[in-house]
């Protein structure tokens, strides 16, 4: 099973990247089969990189470099074709440098962030080729979350079956994989390879995880989540007969969870980002509170200290407890570290600006044109130096609207977006639980933007926990107004987190991308009108 790290887009370059490989499996024994995730020679999702007109002529090249390798082993590949001016999501074996056979995916989804039938037509039939007397079918993704794909390999004669996958990640994804596939073995009784795509791609993060299930549905292989992998499994016939199988590997990996998992998947997302867009580093605004601290540690823990770059700027309502804690997080993980006061920034603009406001009382206008200094500052140092911005927005103030356009949003990748400000704490906890990088008052202390005398968010926004749980209910489930209040929730309170959400759409077509952690983010996943008269209710 080949775990890879593919780029979108680089045909060529996946080519090569099964190319070598394949030569690192082989270099450690015979290999009868090697398998690749979906869509491997484009990696997923292309998106409309599927309609660019030489997309048919490069995937005719780099499947023709695989052929003329002639490499000792059969690969399983996945690729996009173009047959009849129909394109299909296929696979196809490849032994020995000949076709074997091809697959087209049957099922194609059209749902959160997969768009399939914008571009695919759905197959019709089953493949099954023999291996060493072993009856093999091939499926792709989507096609085991329904029984008819792999009902149809049994029906062929099929006495394993591998499917191949460009699934990514969200919290409570990997055991809603293995719940699924452990029903498609229990329906057929036949053994389960899952090979996934590993890798951060845009808002996506892959998480790998590949596994292996018995026909008892026991998992007898694990791969590494969010690494490249290659895991070897011994795939022999009980008794004789090709119809009962054993499958046996050598290590099995320990798979994370809870904060860990989610904290590993920023890290990527972050890491792979950065890696293919070319960035040499980071640099992001530190503000002693904890949204940018753990940016920061996450920064430095996917790039290296070396990368990261830290500008701390304050103004007239900036605490001293503020510019100690950003200046000892900075020290602890050993950034660059500046400090830019942007006083005489705001002092110019509203200079600029007198005789505009005369006649008016300070109001959010003067605090979002701090937050706006900010920004300005961030964004010269990114253009300077070609650096990516970071900025620090969490999931909770994405949603509500509570950041600045041009301030605080400014940026070029806000690694916090889909992560519930109630969630910012437990992975400030863990990370403090690898090695204490973050001080404990910035965990403790009541959260501010510090953009007026003694601010604290709560003076603007409902509690943190009972802001996450309705930003839930009404966010990623899509549960109503009457339907959240019968959670128990004050119905004006709810009542306000909805017109928020609905009010800060605006906001959000504006943000820069962020990394997907949940089932429904901010983006891909969740598209609704700016401009709508629908109200809040049943």
């Amino acid at each position: 099973m080949a775990q890879v790290n593919p780029l979108v887009g680089d045909i060529a370059g996946n080519a090569t990247l099964v190319l070598d490989t394949a030569r690192r499996a082989l270099a450690s024994g015979p290999v009868d089969l090697l398998v690749f995730p979906e869509l491997i020679l484009t990696a997923y999702p292309p998106e409309d990189l599927l309609l660019r007109a030489s997309i048919e002529l490069r995937i005719a090249r780099a499947l023709q470099s695989l052929c003329e390798a002639s490499l000792p082993t059969a690969l399983v590949i996945g690729y996009p074709a173009l047959e009849s001016g129909l394109l299909f999501n296929r696979l196809a074996v490849i032994d020995h440098g000949r076709l074997l056979g091809t697959y087209d995916k049957q099922c194609l989804p059209n749902y959160q962030v997969f768009d399939e039938k914008r571009y695919f037509t759905a197959g019709q039939r089953p493949l099954v080729l023999e291996f060493n007397g072993i009856p093999v079918a091939f499926t792709i993704c989507e096609d085991l979350w329904f029984p008819e794909p792999m009902r149809q390999a049994a029906e062929a004669g099929a006495a394993l079956v591998i499917n191949i996958n460009g699934s990514p990640f969200s919290r409570t994804k990997a055991a809603l994989r293995l719940q699924v596939m452990r029903q498609r073995v229990a329906e057929t009784c036949l053994p389960l390879l899952y090979v996934n795509q590993v890798g951060g791609q845009d808002e996506l993060v892959f998480d790998g995880a590949s596994f292996a299930l018995a026909a008892n549905g026991d998992i007898v292989a694990r791969a590494r989540q969010f690494e490249m992998d290659l895991v070897s499994l011994q795939v022999e016939r009980v008794d004789g007969s090709p119809a009962t199988l054993q499958l046996t590997v050598e290590t099995a990996a320990t798979w994370l969870h809870g904060p860990a998992e989610v904290y590993a998947a920023l890290k990527l997302g972050l890491a792979d980002y950065v890696r293919k867009n070319g960035f040499p580093g980071v640099v992001l605004g530190l503000s002693g509170g904890i949204d940018s601290a753990l940016t920061l540690a996450l920064a430095v823990d996917a790039l290296g200290s070396g990368r990261v770059k830290a500008v701390m700027m304050p103004f007239a309502y900036t605490s001293v407890m503020s510019l100690e804690d950003a200046e000892a997080e900075a020290r602890l993980l050993g950034v660059d570290y500046r400090v830019i006061p942007i006083g005489p920034l705001y002092d110019a603009f509203m200079q600029v600006l007198r005789s505009e406001f005369a006649g008016t009382a300070p109001d959010l206008t003067e605090q979002n044109l701090q937050s706006r200094c900010r920004g300005v500052v961030l964004m010269a140092l990114s253009n300077k130096q070609g650096s990516l911005v970071l900025t620090t927005g969490n999931k909770s103030e994405v949603a509500v609207g509570y950041s600045t356009l041009y301030g605080d949003m400014a940026g070029g990748f806000d690694l916090l977006k889909d992560v519930p400000k109630t969630l910012v704490y437990a992975l400030a906890e863990y990370r403090n639980s690898l090695g204490a990088v973050i001080p404990s008052r910035v965990i403790t202390r009541p959260p501010s933007a510090e953009l007026a005398p003694d601010q604290v968010d709560q003076d603007s926004l409902p509690p943190y926990d009972v802001l996450d749980r309705v930003l839930e209910l009404y966010v990623e489930q899509d549960q109503s107004l009457t339907a959240i209040c019968a959670h128990g929730f004050d119905p004006a309170t709810v009542e306000r987190v909805i017109r928020l959400v609905d009010r800060s759409e605006y906001k959000r077509r504006q943000a820069p991308p962020g990394v997907r952690i949940s089932e429904r983010a901010f983006g891909r996943d969740r598209r609704y009108p700016i401009t709508a008269g629908w109200q809040p209710g049943d």
